[in-house]
C-alpha cells in the first residue's frame, strides 16, 4: 500500500475563522442581539450571552492555542456597532481593542485576515432600513475607512463583507436571519446595495494602504439536478446556481448585476477583487417542483453521503473541488475563508476534514493559485438562528464555565499545519478508517 505525502505549496496559510457576534459576546447593540431577544427566533431561544467572552479577553488564551497548534494565520472580524455606536460616534477605545487583538495574532506569527461585515449591523444601521436603505454603502464606507487607517499596521488582506448571499437570502427571502423579510424586490436592493458597499470599500481601502489584498467571501454551494435527464431539474439546478452563486461574483467581475428575475448594471463594482475568498460545506441536490415559495424546487442532500448531527451538512468533497474549479476560473488567488463540519463528539469531523483537504491539494496539483485555508471553526461559537446547537469548534466549549476542551481534531489539524501536508501517519492516527480511501 502507498504511503505517500500529500505537500501543500510552500508559504500555505493554515488557519481558523471565527466572526465577532459568534465569540466575542457582551453585545446588545446591534440587530442580532435584537432577533436573540424575540421568543422563537434562535433554535432553543439561545442567546450569544458571553459566546467565547474575547471581549472580555480570552482571545489571548485561543490565539495561544491557535498558534501552539501550528497555525499561521486567523481570521476574524470586526463588530460594526462597537465600532460605530450611533451614527454620529466612534468608539476608540472598541479600535483599541481590536488593535490589541491584531497585536496578539502578529506577536503569535499569525497572518491576521479580516473581514469588516459578517452578518451582524449595528441597532441604528437596523432602524433606518438597512441594507435596504440606499444610504447604506455610504455608511459602510465610512466605517471601513475608520476602521483601515485604525488597523493597517497589523493588516494587510481585508474581506469586505462575509457571505452576501446567505445574508440576503437568511434576511430577505424567509431564511431566518433578521429583519426576517420574504421580498424578492427587497432581496434584490439588499444585494445590489452591498456591491455598491464592496465597491466603494475596495477603493478606500486601497487609497488609504495601496498594498492591500481585497476580496469578499462567498458560500459556493453546487446545485446537482436529481433526475440527471430531466431538463427542469437542469433548468432549476442552472437558476439555482445563477442567483446563489453567480450574482454577486458576476457584478465584481464585469459590472453586471443579474439577481433571479432583475438586473442592472454597477459599473464601479467591475474588478473590485483581489483575491476570492471561498466558503464551502456542502452540496445541494435539486429537483423541479411546483412550488412558488422556494423558487420552484424542492432540495436534498444527495444519497449515499454522511450527513451531520442536526441533519444541516453532509459530507461531500467533490462539491468542493467544484467550487475551487468555479473560483479558479476568474484567474485570481484564491483563499478558502470557512471549512468546516459541526460534530460534538468530534468524529465525523476528523473524515470530513481530510477527505476536503484531500480535495484543496489536488487542486493545488493543477497549479491553481490557492494560497490558504480557514478551518471552520477555532472554538465552538454561536450559530446563529442555530444559536448552540451546532459546535464547529476544534476546541469544544463549556458555555456555563467557559473551559475549552481538546478535541482530537486540534492535534489532526495540527500536524497538518506544522507539516505542510497530510501525511500517511496522520490520517492512520486520527482516520484510519479513510487509509484505504486515500491510499488505494
Amino acid at each position: 500500500m502507498p504511503t505517500a505525502t500529500f505537500h501543500f505549496p510552500r508559504g500555505f496559510l493554515w488557519g481558523t475563522a471565527t466572526a465577532a457576534h459568534q465569540v466575542e459576546g457582551q453585545n446588545t447593540n446591534n440587530n442580532w442581539a435584537a432577533w436573540e431577544s424575540e421568543p422563537g427566533r434562535i433554535l432553543e431561544d439561545d442567546k450569544a450571552g458571553l459566546a467565547c467572552d474575547w471581549w472580555g479577553g480570552r482571545w489571548r488564551e485561543d490565539f495561544d492555542r491557535a498558534a501552539e497548534s501550528g497555525q499561521n494565520a486567523h481570521r476574524l472580524s470586526i463588530e460594526w456597532s462597537r465600532v460605530q455606536p450611533q451614527p454620529d460616534r466612534w468608539d476608540e477605545d472598541a479600535l483599541d481593542r481590536y488593535r490589541a487583538m491584531l497585536r496578539g495574532l502578529v506577536e503569535r506569527k499569525l497572518t491576521p485576515m479580516v473581514t469588516l461585515h459578517h452578518f451582524s449591523d449595528p441597532l441604528w444601521l437596523h432602524q433606518r432600513g438597512s441594507w435596504e436603505n440606499a444610504e447604506t454603502p455610504a455608511y459602510f464606507d465610512a466605517f471601513v475607512h475608520k476602521v483601515v487607517g485604525a488597523l493597517k499596521e497589523y493588516v494587510s488582506l481585508w474581506v469586505t463583507i462575509n457571505e452576501p448571499n446567505v445574508y440576503t437570502y437568511g434576511g430577505w427571502l424567509g431564511g431566518g436571519f433578521p429583519p426576517g423579510k420574504n421580498d424578492l424586490n427587497l432581496a434584490y436592493a439588499v444585494m445590489g446595495n452591498l456591491v455598491r458597499a464592496h465597491a466603494l470599500a475596495y477603493r478606500s481601502i486601497h487609497a488609504i494602504q495601496p498594498q492591500a489584498q481585497v476580496g469578499f467571501a462567498h458560500h459556493y454551494r453546487s446545485f446537482w439536478q436529481t433526475h440527471k435527464n430531466s431538463p427542469l431539474d437542469k433548468l432549476v439546478a442552472r437558476q439555482l446556481h445563477l442567483a446563489w452563486n453567480e450574482s454577486f461574483m458576476r457584478a465584481l467581475t464585469d459590472g453586471r448585476f443579474h439577481f433571479l428575475t432583475k438586473r442592472c448594471r454597477i459599473p464601479e463594482a467591475a474588478g473590485t477583487q483581489d483575491f476570492i475568498g471561498l466558503n464551502y460545506y456542502s452540496v445541494d441536490e435539486v429537483a423541479f417542483a411546483l412550488a412558488p415559495g422556494e423558487l420552484f424546487h424542492k432540495r436534498r442532500f444527495p444519497p449515499g453521503y454522511e450527513v451531520s448531527e442536526t441533519g444541516q451538512s453532509a459530507n461531500v468533497p467533490r462539491g468542493f473541488f467544484e467550487g475551487l474549479k468555479w473560483a479558479h476560473q476568474r484567474r485570481l488567488p484564491i483563499y478558502v475563508t470557512e471549512n468546516g463540519i459541526e460534530d460534538r463528539v468530534d468524529d465525523f469531523r476528523r473524515r470530513y476534514t481530510l477527505l476536503h483537504l484531500h480535495q484543496l491539494w489536488r487542486a493545488c496539483n493543477f497549479n491553481w493559485e490557492i494560497k490558504g485555508y480557514f478551518h471552520w471553526s477555532l472554538v465552538d461559537n454561536f450559530e446563529w438562528e442555530r444559536g448552540w446547537t451546532q459546535r464547529f469548534g476544534l476546541w469544544g466549549l463549556e458555555n456555563e464555565t467557559q473551559k475549552r476542551v481538546r478535541r482530537p481534531s486540534v492535534d489532526m489539524y495540527a500536524a497538518i499545519c506544522r507539516e505542510n501536508a497530510i501525511s500517511y501517519a496522520t490520517v492512520e492516527k486520527f482516520a484510519p478508517e479513510l487509509v484505504p480511501v486515500l491510499y488505494p
